[in-house]
């Protein structure tokens, strides 16, 4: 199995979910079923039913954190700065395109928001970047064809 990687803040906003989750989702879900229940025949009753079927989306996302957290590796920065690794934040140049500069953070693919400028260790990008070091041009290859970073700060 592939360890899921996250940062110290996603750990913990992943446990605080899932207690939210196994506490109050699971006692407002049975309340609504309670309550469903002693309206009557429960066969053409749609408030029991949609109660259930929350029911079942609740235990899923609640197995579904189990698992994840059961092979999760927190992201350690080491603070030398000298290597891109998971958890590193660079500053770049393009040197192929607009030669615009970007701050990105490698982080793990649960965690992956490129609108933010947060790429995953999983892909092309963050794969490229990894294990190189300031001042080295990167080649990366998307689908418009490849791009020339070079990397101006690791942090």
């Amino acid at each position: 199995m592939n360890k899921n990687y996250v940062t110290p803040q996603a750990y913990k906003d992943l446990k605080q979910e899932l207690k939210e989750l196994k506490t109050k989702k699971r006692k407002e879900i049975a309340e609504i079923i309670q309550d469903a229940k002693e309206l009557g025949d429960l066969s053409e009753n749609a408030a029991y039913q949609e109660a259930k079927d929350a029911q079942s989306v609740l235990e899923t996302r609640i197995l579904q954190l189990e698992m994840f957290l059961k092979n999760i590796s927190i992201i350690r920065h080491a603070s030398n700065n000298r290597v891109v690794e998971l958890g590193s934040t660079i500053n770049v140049k393009s040197l192929t395109k607009s030669r615009n500069k970007k701050v990105f953070t490698i982080v793990g693919s649960h965690e992956a928001k490129p609108i933010e400028g947060k790429i995953s260790n999983e892909s092309p990008l963050g794969r490229a970047f990894l294990g190189h070091k300031k001042g080295e041009i990167v080649l990366v290859n998307t689908p418009q064809g490849e791009v020339k970073y070079k990397i101006l700060k690791i942090s």
